[in-house]
């Protein structure tokens, strides 16, 4: 499984919190050839639910759940990427 993780370091201490989806799209192929795509969006705690109804109103996530790092996905999983919720984030409008 490749894991692409967006975060700095101070991050991974501050958004701690992951909404995670399996990307409808982009499952089985490219980076997920094969297996399943799974996008999360980390946050600060005190973002989750503005963060999760977001990633909620996506037509492309399924199986949206909510979690914190460190996060080990199922077997199916063939990429994930992590992406971070900053001011300024569409998640956040």
């Amino acid at each position: 499984m490749e894991r692409q993780d967006d975060r700095t370091p101070e991050e991974m201490h501050t958004h701690t919190v992951l909404v995670v989806g399996t990307d409808s799209f982009l499952s089985g192929w490219g980076k997920a050839a094969g297996g399943l795509s799974y996008a999360a969006w980390a946050c600060k705690p005190e973002d989750m639910h503005t963060v999760e109804r977001w990633v909620r109103s996506r037509g492309d996530m399924r199986r949206v759940r909510v979690t914190c790092d460190p996060y080990r996905p199922s077997r199916g999983c063939a990429h994930l990427h992590i992406y971070v919720v900053r001011p300024g984030h569409l998640a956040m409008s």
